[in-house]
């Protein structure tokens, strides 16, 4: 073995070894803090509304503080506190424009206008995600009834709830929050 191969070795060992210490380092640092680094899939999309990939991405974590000054008090009850705004009253249960509706504390896609229909119920509702991968259901038994609630697959805001009564050709309601949407017009 030549020389310069012996020291390029050694060299690539003892960079393995520093990173291999700083991971540790970094392991030991999370759990003496007691956070944990979660990561989640995310479909991305571009303006018009074409899926372009899926990417690993960092779930985001903020306090009560953090989001109460990035949201409106109402958005902050519903996304962050499980809200539920009035029926009729959110700017979105009227809005038939072309576009796709994001997260409004992360800016993730969630839904296609195209898949939205009057259901009558006064909240903005959908027969599917944009992408499964972007919203995550749990089941919810508050108020003396079991219903599956919807939440932001990447930050846990709470969008609304789904329910088994929609049209073809899925036959599911998602029957979510205005306040928890941001509506972006379609580009083509």
């Amino acid at each position: 073995m030549s020389q310069t191969n012996s020291n390029r070795r050694g060299f690539f060992g003892y960079l393995a070894a520093g990173l291999g210490m700083a991971s540790v380092a970094e392991s030991l640092a999370s759990a003496a803090t007691g956070e944990k680094t979660k990561t989640v899939k995310i479909v991305q999309f571009d303006d018009a509304g074409n899926r372009t990939g899926a990417n690993v991405v960092e779930k985001i974590a903020k306090s009560d503080a953090e989001w109460k000054k990035q949201l409106s008090p109402e958005q902050f009850d519903v996304t962050r506190k499980a809200g539920t705004e009035r029926a009729f009253t959110g700017k979105y249960a009227n809005n038939h424009a072309d576009g796709i509706y994001h997260c409004v504390c992360c800016d993730t896609p969630l839904f296609d206008a195209k898949t939205k229909f009057e259901s009558g119920t006064g909240w903005p509702s959908f027969y599917q995600p944009l992408a499964k991968e972007n919203v995550t259901e749990n089941v919810d038994r508050k108020y003396g009834m079991e219903r599956t609630e919807v939440v932001c697959s990447r930050c846990d805001g709470h969008l609304g709830h789904v329910f088994p009564d929609g049209p073809r050709p899925t036959g599911l309601r998602y029957c979510m929050n205005s306040a928890s949407l941001n509506f972006v017009p379609r580009k083509a």
